[in-house]
């Protein structure tokens, strides 16, 4: 199975079981403790209504959500008014929220791998794409909505 057939939630899952073996195997230094690892709810949360809406949006105008299929509507509104991957953008923000709760260093080091990986393997060919389908509406877009805040 090529990369792109594995799809972003499969990263994210394994993004969040490298972080957590880390976590206990290397922990590395401890970073936050007691109360102050709750911080981690809040991009946590942050990220999981971010991609709620996200996925609302797509419906509600009837495109797909799928990395590599072809999109039949440049979505521009709710979310993505503020970033044009507001759906990563909301992983992001889960994997932060979830070293937060951890409190140790090396959990972080998956975070920024995540963030590469996901503009490496969808994000860059997403927007290739996009271009392709879309032409100068999404390139007006793309020059006024950033790609992650």
């Amino acid at each position: 199975m090529s990369a792109k057939k594995i799809l972003p939630p499969t990263y994210l899952l394994a993004a969040l079981a490298l972080m957590v073996a880390l976590h206990l195997l290397l922990p590395g230094p401890r970073l936050l403790s007691g109360l102050f690892t709750l911080l981690g709810l809040v991009p946590l949360l942050a990220g999981v209504a971010i991609n709620l809406v996200a996925d609302g949006e797509f419906k509600r105008l009837g495109t797909t959500v799928k990395p590599g299929e072809e999109s039949t509507t440049l979505v521009t509104t709710g979310v993505f008014r503020l970033s044009r991957n507001p759906m990563y953008l909301g992983f992001v923000l889960v994997l932060v929220g979830v070293a937060l709760q951890l409190g140790t260093l090396t959990p972080w080091i998956v975070v920024l791998a995540f963030v590469v990986l996901v503009d490496v393997l969808f994000i860059r060919p997403e927007e290739d794409m996009l271009e392709e389908t879309f032409g100068q509406a999404f390139l007006d877009y793309k020059r006024r909505t950033r790609r992650w805040l």
